[in-house]
């Protein structure tokens, strides 16, 4: 009796204790707040979104959502720079306590991360030199396109852009790179990065041939974190209606927000 006394009640001890554990993993914004610092993941390498200034210090309206974010939190920044494929991954490993890294939101990434309501947007195109003639997707077959592993860009010209070779790149910075010096002439990514590409070889005649699609940006953070989602919806809430979030945008995009996400939630 003895024996299945002390057996019970060390069960109980153990599921308690496992149940304090994960009370205490589940309130992230408290061990932020406790920790004095919040870990956000950025995607360097991304024109206008987030890389390297003339003084190779991280900027772009990824970096300074994320400092202001910080600010408002009233705790340090530390930043996670990343490659675009390692976005949801660093989160899940718990290398970062949330990634503001140009990162569409989908149902499929959905399902493994939680997203704030948008606070940005990003608009897919493809682009190429004016002597290639390319109107829709049709025209990519046969042809060699260059894109980011893991985006948006990959998903939708996978699916759309049949009979297209895709060369995948680890991130905007090597896909740039990869246009510039010839080893693709056709890429999938965003304006920002089409206008790095004209800057650094004008030569090469770089046009934007058609639209893809517009995405929703969103905040990412684990799952089952309902303290940390409530304060950061209610961050980018209250920032799209003060006009930070738009200010920000505008500064590197050179442009608004289009009113559905300045009115997001």
């Amino acid at each position: 009796m003895k024996l299945n006394t002390l057996f019970t009640r060390g069960c109980i001890a153990a599921l308690l204790f496992c149940g304090a554990t994960h009370a205490a993993l589940a309130d992230q914004l408290d061990d932020i707040k406790k920790a004095g610092k919040v870990r956000v993941a950025i995607a360097m390498g991304t024109p206008l979104f987030s890389y390297a200034d003339a003084n190779l210090q991280p900027t772009g309206s990824d970096v300074d959502t994320a400092t202001q974010l910080a600010h408002d939190l009233g705790v340090k920044l530390e930043l996670v720079p990343i490659t675009n494929a390692a976005r949801v991954p660093t989160l899940q490993a718990q290398r970062a306590d949330l990634v503001i890294a140009d990162l569409s939101i989908t149902p499929e990434r959905a399902k493994v991360v939680d997203f704030s309501v948008p606070y940005a947007v990003i608009t897919i195109i493809v682009g190429g030199p004016k002597s290639i003639k390319i109107k829709d997707y049709a025209d990519l077959a046969g042809k060699r396109i260059g894109l980011t592993r893991a985006t948006v860009n990959d998903t939708l010209t996978t699916q759309l852009a049949k009979g297209a070779e895709i060369m995948r790149y680890e991130d905007d910075a090597t896909l740039i790179t990869s246009m510039v010096t010839g080893q693709i002439e056709i890429f999938s990514s965003t304006p920002s990065n089409l206008a790095e590409m004209i800057k650094r070889a004008p030569a090469k005649n770089l046009e934007l041939k058609f639209a893809q699609k517009d995405f929703d940006l969103g905040i990412a953070m684990n799952k089952d974190q309902p303290k940390l989602n409530e304060w950061v919806n209610a961050w980018v809430v209250a920032n799209h209606k003060n006009g930070k979030l738009n200010a920000i945008y505008k500064k590197y995009h050179g442009r608004d927000l289009p009113a559905t996400i300045a009115n997001a939630g």
